[in-house]
């Protein structure tokens, strides 16, 4: 698919101004030595958090001060372009780069039919089957619901929640869609402010995929997708992304989806451009942190070796079961 020439982003390294992003308070931060889908060992930082979006203005961050008791910062869907400027600025922490990966976005702006139109001719009929299948499945029509209003959200959680629980993102992740009234809450005062997109695919009455999207200005930003595993023939999440796509480029309110940190198969076929990034931590050079910090390196490396020499030797789906 083409780059999306609307989105300004590339510029001078000398335009890049610091800007604040939204960051949390020091909490205590997973750290997974983790081989596909299966974590091994979790180690823990006491970090600031700080993901950065994909506007211009807020590239290149401005980080608060660290605070005793903090170990150091976690920032996430930095430019790759700028790992060394942000290094040199923060010279007294040791920097350990956690992976490395496309950040994908998709285009909003210019209609459905134009952005279904990139697809390749077997990627648009690939999508065509999956939709004709479970819309067949579906007796002749999609029961696909969307969530906006705070009057809804509760109704969304509950669904939603059902699904999340059945999904390999909380049995093996501890991702699955936040449970408690604090999400809740979350998600309805999301609602109140008009920032937030959900929707939900429904199976003979009963949900089995669903999204959920907070916003942040025109942008929204893919958060939690899930989807029961028992229906996976279906593909109920592909065909929920992409009709809720489909919706979001007939409402018009947003320009971009983005897809956030992180790669995978299901972002970039859904995206219209993408941006090289990487998530980078930077700690306090004390022992426990050092050993931390060289710890998830050499692991991460010793993975992406192994996934070389059983590719080299045509034996990774093999792998890739053996995982599971």
């Amino acid at each position: 698919m083409r780059p999306d020439n609307d989105l300004d982003l590339s510029f001078a390294i000398e335009d890049r101004q610091p800007a604040r992003v939204p960051v949390a308070a020091p909490a205590r931060v997973r750290l997974p030595l983790r081989v596909g889908a299966r974590t091994l060992l979790t180690l823990e930082r006491r970090l600031i958090r700080a993901p950065l979006p994909l506007e211009r203005r807020e590239l290149l961050p401005d980080l608060p001060a660290l605070p005793n008791g903090a170990d150091g910062y976690l920032v996430t869907g930095l430019r790759a372009d700028l790992q060394l400027t942000m290094q040199a600025r923060h010279a007294g922490l040791q920097p350990f780069v956690r992976q490395r990966y496309q950040r994908h976005f998709a285009s909003l702006q210019d209609g459905f039919d134009s952005y279904f139109s990139h697809f390749s001719a077997k990627t648009r009929s690939t999508l065509k089957r999956k939709l004709r299948k479970l819309t067949d499945r579906s007796g002749g029509r999609l029961d696909v619901r969307s969530y906006a209003r705070p009057d809804q959200v509760a109704e969304f959680y509950r669904h939603a929640r059902a699904v999340s629980a059945t999904t390999y993102q909380e049995r093996l992740l501890g991702a699955g869609l936040p449970t408690g009234e604090g999400a809740l809450a979350w998600m309805r005062d999301l609602a109140e402010k008009g920032e937030m997109r959900a929707w939900l695919l429904f199976l003979d009455g009963q949900p089995i995929s669903y999204l959920f999207a907070p916003a942040e200005g025109d942008r929204l930003i893919y958060a939690f997708l899930g989807y029961h595993p028992a229906y996976s023939e279906l593909s109920p999440g592909t065909v929920l992304q992409l009709e809720a796509l489909r919706e979001l480029m007939e409402e018009g309110r947003f320009r971009f989806f983005d897809f956030t940190e992180g790669d995978g198969q299901h972002k970039r076929q859904f995206a219209t451009g993408s941006v090289d990034c990487l998530d980078l931590l930077l700690l306090r050079p004390t022992p426990v942190n050092l050993a931390v910090g060289h710890s998830l390196t050499l692991f991460d490396a010793a993975v992406a070796r192994s996934k070389r020499g059983l590719a080299a030797l045509g034996l990774s789906k093999l792998a890739r079961a053996a995982r599971r």
